[in-house]
């Protein structure tokens, strides 16, 4: 019976690589003080009666660093558009040129940049709690694996590819927080 168990360890991985893309996200959307296209992914326009993705009622380009500019093709969408990056609270100020919105990226001061290293932080911390929940969950599976005859050693072995896998996924966390954090306080 206990020699039938097997953990699902890619389900287990597969799992926490949604939970490393998610945090991969919400670092994106995360201003720097460089224009980056997602930052304006969530913002939804409301479009022919349906909220709408900003994405797809314009074309959103980075011409320049400190320069977003969304190319609104429907020219009844221009003043909607407009008005739901003005409400984003991105803090920036649209400026419009014919169907083409410009969003100068205004510089991050000193307080600002560590306010957002504290939010790049509970991302993090997020993520964290979503791999250990996950891990928990492995370790349940093999706990009830133990009470279904797994032996002592099967469940160490089990325990430890469990663990290597949680400790990968920490550790890809911390790094990516490094790498955020970083490019924040960069000025």
């Amino acid at each position: 019976m206990a020699d039938d168990f097997l953990l699902d360890t890619d389900d287990l991985e597969r799992r926490m690589d949604g939970a490393f893309a998610s945090l991969r996200t919400e670092f994106a959307s995360l201003r720097t003080g460089r224009g980056s296209a997602s930052m304006l992914d969530p913002i939804m326009v409301d479009a022919y009666g349906a909220m709408t993705p900003i994405n797809q009622v314009g074309t959103v380009n980075v011409p320049e660093p400190r320069m977003v500019t969304v190319n609104v093709w429907d020219k009844g969408l221009v003043g909607k558009v407009e008005k739901a990056i003005r409400e984003s609270g991105l803090g920036i100020n649209p400026q419009l040129n014919g169907t083409i919105i410009m969003l100068p990226i205004p510089e991050l001061n000193e307080e600002r940049r560590t306010q957002l290293t504290k939010v790049a932080g509970q991302y993090a911390e997020n993520a964290r709690v979503s791999i250990r929940n996950i891990r928990r969950d492995g370790m349940d599976q093999i706990k009830k694996g133990k009470a279904d005859g797994l032996s002592e050693d099967d469940q160490k072995v089990w325990e430890d590819e469990v663990q290597d896998i949680t400790k990968k996924y920490t550790t890809m966390i911390d790094d990516q927080l490094e790498k955020k954090q970083a490019e924040i306080m960069q000025v």
